[in-house]
């Protein structure tokens, strides 16, 4: 069963309003759903505003954030519990752990980074927890693409591409990887 969903997404709240709309339609329907949201522990860009729409809708909200992020004064003070950790790297095992599934939202180089090692670990089989990418107005397209041009181009087999749901609606999204467990 779902219970909880680790949120990849921005440090940064992007150029346009719709990615802020989509982060805090996203905080809603986790809270809506009764999920504990698992993020980057970050007050800042979208992350704090997914973090921010569950806390103020009476979600629980578990930040897993490295002790470098917490000394440059970004780290959220509010959270039901926040894990301060060593390494970016024992930010992704830890989140990956304390989730049931993952959810990448627009962001850049680290969204990427946190979205491709949790498709990586389940296609060698490391977890079988569903994975969703929110496209906010087309944002993954190209990256979509360029999944479907690696399957074409014989590097990534057609069943693994698969793992990955995709929408822009955050309801209907987290809805279909509920039901794929």
């Amino acid at each position: 069963m779902m219970n909880s969903v680790c949120v990849y997404c921005g440090s940064s709240s992007g150029a346009a309003e719709h990615y802020f709309q989509a982060a805090r339609a996203t905080g809603e329907a986790i809270a809506a759903r009764g999920w504990d949201l698992v993020y980057g522990g970050a007050r800042v860009g979208l992350m704090g505003v997914v973090a921010d729409t569950v806390l103020a809708r009476g979600g629980r909200v578990v930040g897993v954030i490295p002790r470098a992020l917490v000394e440059k004064e970004v780290a959220h003070q509010g959270l039901t519990v926040q894990h301060v950790v060593e390494s970016m790297h024992d930010r992704k095992a830890l989140m990956g752990e304390l989730a049931a599934g993952f959810l990448a939202l627009p962001g850049g180089f680290g969204t990427l980074d946190e979205l491709f090692e949790m498709l990586t670990w389940s296609q060698l089989g490391f977890h079988a927890k569903p994975i969703g990418l929110l496209n906010t107005a087309g944002y993954f397209d190209g990256l979509l693409s360029f999944c479907d041009r690696a399957v074409a181009d014989g590097f990534v087999r057609a069943a693994h591409r698969a793992m990955i749901h995709t929408g822009a609606d955050p309801d209907t999204l987290l809805e279909q990887m509920a039901g794929s467990r």
